[in-house]
């Protein structure tokens, strides 16, 4: 049996635990298998179809599956063998590479975050993956893949002790004392999921199935499986009573799988999730299969975004979403703090943003922009009545009776939800449709702003401004040229003024 090896002395380079063999070749199997799942899938149904199952023997296709483990096998032990870590005074220094090998130095300074994951088999072997990030890389530039939990977190205290002068203000992250701020129960996990968008969990399920049926639209159409589902109903195509029957019963079955998906969704990511406070920095703690831990440090927030809507409003629940220097889009998800109050998001908001207000006056976009949102629905009317005639036929008029009010619904809270507030430190936006979202950003973190004009806007004298900081983009949509110029000349002058560091 393979033994988690404690390291305590990081200036010798050392390899992780036996055990990341384990981890690697298994992450190295789901990958393989996950690239080629299609493949395989459509060969079988191919062999079953032409019943040809019997000229490829059973002892073959053990040799051919067995053959990929070995090699899968052999590369995991040699990328094991060939990793290596330590750490200088003010580097972290990795050495990788089977065939070529790379030498990877990265300065203490430069160091975005760390954060402990441990995956479902890392769970079984005990042992946790740390994750190094600087910003604006596309992924995370280092992965050990199995220490022990000790281990890890002395290493994730060495890496941010960059020198003898800051050590104090960055070992924080592991040296402080720790409080539960915030810890969700299940109910709260149910209404979350429950009270989500459910147009982005159908997008996906969509996207798959219709991914599915274009792989095997002929082997699906032997199953006859609208025939039965009409047969189930007991409904005549031909009238129109039973089209419009038919079509809803697809359109419930969607919703409904919708829910189930982003409850479960939400379950598995959010499981046990946990706000520990300290007293500089905040943790986050959660998932079910894929554990996650991670702190929050004010200096390299870049933007907060805070969601709800109206039926989480009823129920109480908001979302925090905190982004830092990184475009790693699936790792981004994980700095997310799902169904907190009102009172929660506002003590989160004070301790990670010194001096924040949201009592100033709001400013609206001008009237102009209404007609944009106009022209937006009118745009999706047209995309969506020639997707339902394609699948559903001729008699689809109906679908305009769910559209029109939607468009009229849509035009007029994307209008009301839509407001800028700005004072000397913050930039504050909200907008939104469905959901109610609000941006906050540091004025002194701003890399960008520009003026976005087109030529219908310019005869109107209506223009956006486009203000980017180091981890996305926020948008002051369509107000008058005059005010935009205003708030361009503000915020660059004081972006330009203020001594602090936008990380």
């Amino acid at each position: 049996m393979l033994e988690s090896m404690e390291i305590s002395d990081f200036s010798q380079p050392a390899r992780q635990s036996a055990k990341g063999i384990i981890i690697i070749f298994g992450f190295n199997t789901f990958k393989f298998f996950k690239k080629f799942f299609v493949l395989f899938l459509a060969l079988g149904l191919s062999l079953m179809k032409k019943k040809t199952f019997a000229s490829l023997s059973p002892t073959i296709i053990i040799l051919i599956v067995v053959g990929i483990l070995i090699v899968l096998l052999l590369f995991a032990i040699l990328k094991y063998l060939n990793f290596r870590f330590h750490i200088s005074k003010d580097d972290f220094h990795l050495s990788t590479g089977i065939f070529n090998k790379d030498n990877t130095i990265i300065p203490k300074s430069k160091i975005q975050n760390v954060y402990v994951k441990q995956n479902f088999l890392q769970q079984l072997i005990n042992v946790v993956s740390l994750n190094i990030e600087t910003a604006g890389d596309n992924k995370s530039e280092i992965e050990i893949s199995a220490l022990d939990k000790s281990t890890a977190l002395l290493l994730k205290k060495e890496l941010f002790n960059k020198n003898e002068a800051n050590a104090d203000s960055d070992s924080t992250l592991v040296n402080e004392q720790k409080t539960v701020f915030f810890k969700v129960s299940p109910k709260r996990l149910l209404l979350e999921g429950v009270s989500q968008n459910h147009l982005k969990s159908f997008a996906i399920i969509a996207s798959f199935v219709f991914g599915l049926y274009y792989e095997f639209k002929d082997y699906i159409k032997d199953l006859k499986i609208r025939e039965r589902i009409e047969g189930v109903i007991q409904l005549d195509e031909a009238t129109l009573f039973g089209v419009f029957l038919t079509n809803l019963f697809i359109v419930v079955l969607a919703i409904l799988f919708s829910l189930v998906f982003s409850v479960i969704k939400t379950f598995i990511t959010n499981f046990n999730l946990q706000v520990v406070e300290n007293q500089k920095t905040i943790e986050i703690n959660k998932g079910l299969f894929n554990k996650i831990s991670l702190s929050l440090t004010p200096s390299r927030i870049q933007n907060i975004v805070i969601k709800t809507n109206r039926l989480k409003q009823y129920f109480g629940l908001h979302t925090m979403s905190v982004k830092q220097a990184m475009v790693n889009a699936k790792q981004k998800k994980n700095f997310v703090i799902i169904a907190l109050e009102k009172t929660q998001v506002n003590h989160l908001i004070d301790k990670l943003l010194e001096n924040y207000t949201s009592h100033l006056e709001a400013y609206k976009p001008a009237y102009y922009y209404k007609r944009i949102l106009g022209l937006d629905m009118l745009i999706t009317a047209v995309i969506a009545n020639g997707i339902a005639h394609l699948i559903f036929g001729s008699n689809v008029w109906w679908i305009n009776l769910i559209l029109v009010p939607l468009a009229i619904l849509y035009v007029y809270y994307g209008f009301k939800k839509a407001y800028y507030k700005i004072d000397d430190e913050f930039v504050t936006i909200g907008g939104g449709v469905i959901d109610t979202t609000t941006n906050i950003l540091e004025i002194h973190k701003i890399q960008a702003v520009k003026l976005k004009q087109t030529i219908f806007q310019k005869r109107r004298q209506i223009t956006s401004v486009i203000i980017s900081t180091a981890s996305k983009s926020v948008k002051i949509p369509y107000i008058k040229e005059s005010d935009a110029k205003s708030i361009y000349d503000f915020l660059l002058y004081k972006v330009e003024s203020q001594d602090k560091d936008w990380m």
